[in-house]
């Protein structure tokens, strides 16, 4: 098989899961979705991919905190074979839901000391909208930091916190574990809503583990992939469309050229 392998998570609420394969495809993926009971039966199926792929919804209709059953699901029955995946060189990537769910099973932002969790919005209510994400040091191995990537959120419990959250901010901006900020319209983070929808501490829509090998952000990056998917059709206000089938192709390109036989680096 030439192409990189994505493995993609199926469960009870997912809802997101089309979009998301179509993207991982379109990027050059050959995609298997597996649903969670298959692969706690056989978690060995984890180790013929290059990615491991979360999608949003509603899992488990978000009971006892949104992604929270699925992420223990995913710990107990899952975590030493994802760990496995991760140290061989593959990659783990979840979005909105599928974020939630990578912070709550430990996996994101994967620091010792730093403990993370996503909570109600400062709205308190669902917010969909399109947002610009800025493009931080976590996610500058996909593209270039300071850029910036349009996606549209949509949840009600996306604001990240964090236990003893000075110290924690320090931790990950030196980790380089803060992947996406929402910003403004010129480019620069802000906790302003509406374009920080949630009231995320520092602006933070996603964070990456220290090896940039595990990614998640809250808003959606499937959903950009042509400019007839933005809220302007592609006119300029929200950039020219096509970031987000940007961002699948980069972080799937080491495994791209490993399949060519060529050297990621």
């Amino acid at each position: 098989m030439n192409s990189p392998r994505v493995l993609q998570l199926f469960a009870a609420g997912v809802n997101c899961d089309r979009e998301l394969a179509f993207a991982w495809s379109e990027a050059g993926a050959t995609v298997e979705q597996v649903h969670i009971r298959k692969l706690i039966q056989m978690p060995e199926k984890l180790r013929e991919c290059d990615v491991f792929s979360i999608p949003g919804g509603f899992t488990y209709g978000d009971d006892l905190g949104a992604g929270k059953i699925l992420a223990m699901e995913v710990e107990r029955f899952l975590g030493d074979e994802l760990l496995a995946l991760h140290d061989r060189g593959g990659s783990i990537f979840g979005t909105c839901n599928g974020f939630q769910i990578l912070v709550k099973a430990g996996l994101l932002p994967g620091v010792d000391g730093v403990e993370a969790s996503l909570t109600w919005n400062r709205t308190h209510r669902f917010e969909c909208r399109w947002t610009r994400l800025r493009v931080e040091k976590g996610a500058s191995k996909h593209l270039p930091e300071g850029s910036i990537l349009p996606a549209p959120s949509a949840h009600a419990e996306g604001r990240l916190v964090l236990a003893n959250p000075s110290e924690a901010l320090v931790t990950l901006q030196e980790a380089g574990c803060i992947a996406f900020t929402y910003a403004d319209d010129s480019g620069s983070p802000t906790t302003e809503y509406p374009a920080c929808p949630n009231g995320s501490l520092e602006a933070i829509a996603g964070l990456s583990s220290p090896s940039g090998r595990i990614l998640g952000l809250m808003p959606h990056p499937e959903r950009n992939l042509s400019p007839l998917h933005l809220p302007d059709r592609g006119a300029g206000e929200w950039g020219t469309g096509g970031e987000g089938l940007d961002f699948f192709r980069a972080f799937l390109a080491p495994y791209t050229l490993q399949k060519q036989g060529l050297n990621a680096h």
